[in-house]
């Protein structure tokens, strides 16, 4: 059920399948597509594009083009009135126009002569390219309507670029520095799915091995190669996993966040196992072993595996193996000569009877054991044939309870292990949890594990090294055969067999530990993205027995009102109703947040109680069960202390647990991810992979939520794509000296925010203009005084046309402040001129922004043109395009998460021993595993729902989900199955999802 969505549609060519347990899985030969990519060669291409001068040539390639289509834009606005104030940011002054294009006019004069003097060094193929980029960069007559081919019109990525090549020079904020990305968009618009070479002069690696690493992922990840060779690029970019998802998407082929991450993950460690490979080679290159043969193995391992298989036999220890003891005796020579020539083998000449190891024939016959033993063993093709053999055995993983386990651990724990206490299972059928419960089982001494390989296994390993591997080149004595046999014996029980075991529970815990950390991704997901429940004050209550409850009653803007603690459950509960009742109708509060911790089921029924006996009249009161799952982790951390000063930190638990009935998303960022409880074997696994995997979830659900920056915490801030904690506290801090933001421009501003930054977070920003419009009016107004002396930009802000130096740019740059209505959206600031000209086409204006009437005209425009014929006319791709659409037809406050499920809000509670076996009850989803769904009914302990019971027919396919399965927060209808009262377990069959 937690199958992710196989990303691409089109598949790489047909890669053969095999097991998943082979380490040394050989690249499939390439197809005709191959082929034919690799006869497409830009090597001539990129050193031009490094060459070519960024900044003052490259600024009249396509900026005469975008003034061009701006000033279109401001004709077909002739008849809507764009004289508001609103749009006053958008509109161009013919005369600075008039001039700015006699100026660039001469320097696309001096760029074509350059351009010709530059061609006599080219080959025909790319003159005739820049000939035809030239030709239609001079030409002016051609119209919007005309620009049908698509080769040759930049994309909106391809438009993007060029501004980038004109801010870089102007010490502004460039959004693409990569020269392999120009080569692309010379050839064709960014986002058409053209294949590329995937070959070492297209995508150069720190650290090159035999294996192309595009060809490689593409295998791996099942992608295309131009998908891999874009992600590739788009990452060695430093761009983040959000702003990829939401404007590259045409360069991924549509790729999801999951997919993205897990392509990501599997490039990290094939560039681990790369550098790995190379401080190997240097370490045994000092060594003076190193040869042509092992230098060509060590830079065609792919693996981890593949490469310690390889290195084995130059690694060195402290003390050394016995083979190594025994070639130090000098036996070494007698047991290739046994393999070789045993005719002529006397083991009586080394004989040594004062030398500790070769004083009796014993020892001599043990020594050349050890060291055949041992060749055997790192033996590349011998270790190929018994992996081989495994593959079509039965190879099973046990488990049984430790002897020691009942003295040393505690019975309980022991018992939360005895589905494992006698368990077998093929090593391909085992799920990842059973793999990861008997991992910890084993870590806390409870279990004994064991991979069990058959004798079968051993007898036919020995048989064909006997008769093809090792078998001796002559005839070799019965005592030599004797001693060939011991050591196949010896290498496979000492060596080979835990060799194999280490493999197979490696390459186990590996699968099972990135399942775990993706199941525990998709979890935190549905859980970050819950409907807040705003406009409501809400009493968070953090129940205890002896401490009593904590009672935090906040504002509907999240703020304190009070704080106090009632004693409900040591007898006062009556006495403290009326306090409880005094508290909720002064706050006028009619809903109750109540923390799932201890004492949460007595708390519940008090709530109930009252509740169903009107006890709160007038007030209509409710309440819901909420995680607190990391409460008291962030109570005491100093995010708190700073946030809630003074404050009792039991108290401050319970503010949290209210806060994130409120805004879930704003208060669960706060802590830690893997505190939050929504995971499975959470502490078992890589805490590096599960930090790495977590982080980019919450980062990807706040910019794609977004935040307002004039009012969102610094907390949130940093989990914006592009931003840090340092530079979330620099925007904070230049918010408190300077005052608002009134437009994404002034983030440029900002210390530490340098253009990479901009363009990963700009989008995911927003401005609100209410708010704005209220704080900045007289700004607006003084900014009309000056508008005489300035060139107004589409972004909204008005500079003076004097030179910005590098170390100038805030102090000798006057800039007049303008709200722009495109920064309360999702649209992204390089895309603004493609918007005002989308708006053009459809006839609207900036004030419509959200408004029904703007839905209605981009309906209209888009039954009677088409999406892809407007986004062609425009000259930027369909995603973009969609972008757009969404950002101007959405409402000022729209916030995606509304579609999703709210908190259950209750009256009355069901106790366990009132359930029956066919009871139907409707619940909420808590946590999402690899066995099985929790889901909270109501009872004071959550039922499972199987896995095998949650099938693809039962759930909702009209509903917008958040993943593939169900996740924390969904709400559902169960089937009462079994309930085992003396083990608290109740077992459910789902019927539908709500």
């Amino acid at each position: 059920m937690s199958s992710l969505p196989r990303r691409a549609k089109v598949k790489v060519q047909t890669v053969v399948s095999k097991d998943e347990f082979s380490s040394f899985s050989e690249l499939s030969s390439a197809s005709e597509d191959d082929k034919e990519d690799s006869a497409w060669e830009p090597q001539k291409k990129v050193p031009r594009s490094r060459k070519l001068p960024v900044s003052k040539e490259s600024k009249p390639k396509r900026v005469p083009r975008v003034k061009k289509n701006t000033l279109q834009m401001s004709d077909g606005l002739a008849g809507v009135a764009v004289k508001e104030e609103l749009n006053s940011s958008v509109a161009i002054a013919d005369a600075d126009l008039e001039d700015r294009k006699n100026k660039l006019d001469t320097m696309q004069t001096l760029k074509t002569a350059e351009t010709k003097r530059k061609n006599s060094a080219q080959s025909p193929s790319a003159r005739r390219t820049k000939k035809l980029k030239v030709d239609e960069e001079t030409s002016k007559a051609s119209s919007l309507e005309s620009g049908s081919n698509s080769t040759e019109t930049p994309s909106t990525s391809a438009m993007w670029e060029g501004e980038c090549k004109k801010e870089e020079n102007e010490d502004d904020f460039p959004c693409s520095q990569s020269p392999l990305k120009k080569v692309k968009t010379e050839v064709c618009p960014q986002g058409q799915p053209v294949r590329f070479p995937a070959n070492a002069d297209n995508i150069k690696e720190e650290v090159e091995m035999n294996w192309d690493i595009v060809q490689v992922l593409s295998e791996r990840a099942s992608i295309e190669l131009w998908v891999c060779a874009n992600i590739i690029r788009l990452f060695n970019d430093d761009n983040t996993i959000p702003f990829i998802i939401r404007y590259r998407k045409e360069l991924i082929n549509n790729l999801d966040a999951d997919s993205l991450r897990e392509v990501r993950q599997t490039l990290e460690e094939l560039r681990a196992v790369a550098k790995k490979a190379h401080s190997t080679i240097q370490k045994i290159k000092k060594e003076g072993k190193m040869s042509e043969c092992l230098l060509k193995a060590l830079l065609n391992c792919k693996t981890f595996e593949e490469l310690e298989h390889v290195s084995a036999p130059y690694k060195t220890g402290s003390k050394g193996t016995k083979a190594q003891r025994a070639k130090q005796l000098g036996l070494e020579g007698a047991a290739r000569t046994l393999l070789e020539n045993p005719g002529e083998l006397n083991l009586l000449s080394y004989i040594r009877p004062n030398v500790k190891g070769l004083s009796t024939l014993q020892d001599i016959e043990t020594g050349v054991q050890h060291i055949l033993a041992d060749m055997v063993a790192k033996d590349k093709d011998t270790l190929d044939f018994i992996r081989k053999l495994c593959q079509n055995r039965y190879i099973c993983i046990q488990s049984s309870l430790a002897k020691v386990s009942s003295k040393k651990v505690n019975e309980k724990d022991v018992d939360k292990f005895q589905l494992y206490q006698n368990f077998s299972c093929n090593i391909r059928n085992i799920q990842h949890h059973q793999i990861l419960a008997i991992n910890r089982g084993e870590n806390l001494k409870i279990l004994t594990v064991k991979v069990n390989i058959s004798d079968g296994v051993k007898n036919e390993f020995c048989r064909w090294c006997i008769q093809n591997r090792w078998r001796p080149r002559g005839f070799a004595r019965p005592e030599l055969m004797k001693i060939l046999y011991n050591s196949l014996d010896d290498s496979f029980k000492r060596l080979i067999y835990p060799l194999l075991c280490r493999e197979f529970r490696a390459k186990l815990t590996s699968d099972a530990e990135k399942e775990s950390v993706m199941m525990f991704g998709r979890n935190l997901r549905q859980l970050l993205l819950t409907s807040p429940v705003p406009g409501r004050t809400l009493m968070g209550v953090d129940p205890g027995y002896k401490h009593g409850c904590k009672l935090a009653i906040i504002s509907p803007t999240s703020q304190i009102l009070h704080t106090d603690v009632v004693y409900l459950h040591c007898g006062q509960g009556f006495r403290e109703a009326e306090k409880i009742k005094r508290l909720l109708l002064n706050f006028n509060c009619s809903t109750v947040v109540i923390g799932n911790g201890t004492a949460c089921r007595e708390t519940e029924a008090y709530f109930a109680d009252l509740i169903m006996k009107n006890y709160f009249a007038p007030l209509d009161v409710v309440y819901c069960i909420v995680s607190e799952a990391g409460a008291s982790i962030y109570s005491v951390s100093p995010e708190a202390n700073k946030e809630m000063p003074g404050l009792d930190p039991n108290l401050r638990s319970a503010v949290s647990i209210a806060r994130r009935v409120q805004d879930p998303l704003a208060e669960l960022v706060k802590i830690e991810p893997k505190h939050i409880g929504v995971g499975m074997y959470q502490h078992d696994v890589s805490q590096t992979l599960l930090k790495a995997t977590l982080d980019s979830v919450v980062e990807e659900c706040v910019s794609f939520v977004g935040v307002d920056i004039n009012i969102c915490s610094e907390v949130l801030l940093r989990h914006i794509a592009g931003l840090n904690a340092n530079r979330a506290k620099s925007i904070i801090e230049w918010r408190e000296k300077n005052g608002p933001f009134i437009n994404r421009e002034q983030l440029k501003k900002v210390k530490g925010l340098g253009p990479k930054s901009f363009q990963q977070c700009a989008g995911f920003i927003r401005v609100n203009q209410d708010y704005i419009r209220t704080f900045c009016s007289q700004q607006t107004e003084s900014a009309g005084e000056i508008q005489g002396v300035a060139v107004t930009s589409s972004a909204g802000v008005e500079v003076t046309t004097e030179k910005q130096g590098k170390k100038r740019s805030r102090t000798a740059v006057s800039v007049v402040l303008k709200p722009n209505p495109l920064d309360q959206t999702c649209i992204h600031p390089e895309s603004y001129d493609i918007a005002m000209r989308f708006l053009s086409f459809i006839g609207g204006t900036l004030c419509e922004i959200g408004k029904p009437e703007m839905q209605q005209k981009i309906n209209s425009f888009l039954e009677k043109e088409g999406i892809e014929k407007i986004a062609e006319r425009l000259q930027t791709t369909v995603h973009t395009l969609q972008v757009i659409i969404d950002g101007l037809s959405q409402p000022e406050s729209f916030d995606f998460r509304t579609d999703f499920d709210k908190p259950d809000f209750k009256r009355s509670i069901v106790c366990l021993e009132d359930l029956q076996v066919g009871t139907v009850l409707t619940g909420k989803v808590e946590n999402a595993t690899l066995f099985g769904i929790f889901v909270d009914i109501g009872v004071g302990r959550s039922g499972l729902i199987p896995i095998r019971n949650v099938t693809e027919a039962k759930l909702s396919k009209t509903k917008k989900r958040r993943s593939l399965g169900l996740g924390p927060g969904e709400r559902v209808e169960v089937r009462v199955l079994n309930i085992d009262i003396p083990r608290s377990r109740i077992t459910l069959d789902l019927i539908r999802v709500l």
